[in-house]
């Protein structure tokens, strides 16, 4: 996965490394952290494009993110496309979770759906809850999920 700050700008290194070096950083500032992870997808034709977003808040102090974007061409439903997408935040998560746990940071993964079974997008609730909680993270869905449903929601 290729990572880039919010700006744009390319972030060149592992994002293991990135995150690392951020997480030195804002210590170094003072500032006390909690990261959210979410991914979002929007369907165009035949080619999904997708966006993960790593989160993090300053308590008390706003916040900053770090965007990977991707496309897939082929054909999902939409139970399909939102586990996917619960998928590729788990993957993020997993990767990082034991250098958040190393500088006790907080860890939440954000799924892109909706607790209200009037949106279609419930159809997967129960299956997105189990995956994120069996893999041991703390889940969060609509809407209170704003890691996928707004910040990835705004640069797929």
């Amino acid at each position: 996965m290729k990572w880039r700050k919010l700006s744009g700008e390319a972030i060149d290194i592992p994002i293991k490394d990135k995150v690392l070096q951020t997480i030195l950083a804002e210590k170094a500032l003072g500032n006390q952290l909690k990261v959210c992870i979410g991914t979002d997808s929007q369907v165009k034709g035949n080619i999904i494009h997708f966006a993960t977003v790593i989160v993090f808040l300053r308590m008390q102090r706003g916040g900053f993110m770090y965007v990977s974007k991707f496309s897939e061409n082929r054909k999902m439903g939409l139970k399909e496309r939102m586990i996917t997408e619960v998928s590729k935040s788990i993957e993020v998560a997993y990767n990082l979770c034991d250098l958040l746990d190393r500088y006790d940071i907080a860890l939440e993964v954000h799924a892109d759906i909706n607790t209200d079974p009037v949106f279609k997008s419930n159809v997967a609730l129960k299956e997105a809850m189990g995956y994120i909680l069996g893999m041991g993270f703390k889940f969060k869905a609509k809407p209170n999920a704003f890691a996928s449903s707004s910040c990835a929601d705004k640069v797929v």
